[in-house]
């Protein structure tokens, strides 16, 4: 069982993760206001409320980042709320409100095995570095400005290097099993991360009729295929 900490602007009002109560898990709801987030009861995850106060959620992520926290943090938003979440807000993952109870379980379990790993956690490829417990991304040493979904396809496919994935494998793993869009979600996604690599846009390969993959070079930069 886990000691899951719900850090909400609405402590007694609806779950902020519904599912969440389906589960064995243990959860203690706790105001979301910074005073509060100083001295937090014990927990094993924290759950950051920001289904209504996008800017009290990122102010509170940041909070807990520069206070070095040590539990794992997952967001909770809507679907309308991912696009304004960045990923260097300092969470560990995100959760959508409608999540059902086996992806809540796997994202909770998947951020404490991360958290109790403790070692460095870069990815370096093709000019690209990848630090994921900043969430931030560089190429050739140029920050790169990504949203959440953008940095996590990036990161994805750097750390499955030449791989092929399809639309709906990517869909799977990058999104969640049961997320509602289609597979073009991919594609403008895949669209959008190209425009901001520039002239390094061939890292992100397509294979006519099957998907996507990270293309590895050896030189300092990308060649066309």
């Amino acid at each position: 069982m886990v000691l899951v900490l719900a850090l909400t602007p609405a402590p007694d009002a609806e779950p902020v993760l519904p599912a969440l109560e389906l589960l064995p898990h243990s959860v203690r709801r706790h105001p979301l206001d910074p005073g509060h987030l100083l001295s937090l009861p014990e927990a094993d995850v924290l759950l950051v409320d920001a289904r209504t106060d996008l800017v009290a959620a990122k102010s509170a992520c940041r909070l807990l980042r520069t206070a070095a926290t040590e539990q794992p943090v997952l967001l909770v938003t809507t679907e309308g709320g991912l696009s304004a979440v960045a990923a260097d807000w300092g969470f560990a993952d995100v959760v959508l409100t409608g999540a059902g109870p086996a992806e809540i379980d796997a994202r909770i379990r998947l951020a404490l095995t991360r958290a109790g790993d403790g070692e460095p956690a870069h990815v370096q490829a093709s000019g690209i570095t990848i630090d994921e417990q900043s969430y931030s991304a560089k190429l050739h040493g140029r920050p790169l400005d990504l949203t959440y979904k953008e940095f996590q396809l990036l990161h994805f496919l750097a750390t499955h290097p030449s791989r092929v994935f399809t639309r709906e494998q990517l869909l799977s793993d990058v999104w969640g099993y049961d997320y509602f869009g289609g597979t073009r979600t991919v594609d403008v996604h895949v669209r959008r991360l190209r425009a901001k690599l520039g002239e390094a846009e061939q890292i992100i390969g397509t294979v006519r009729n099957v998907g996507y993959r990270f293309n590895l070079y050896d030189d300092e930069r990308p060649q066309e295929d």
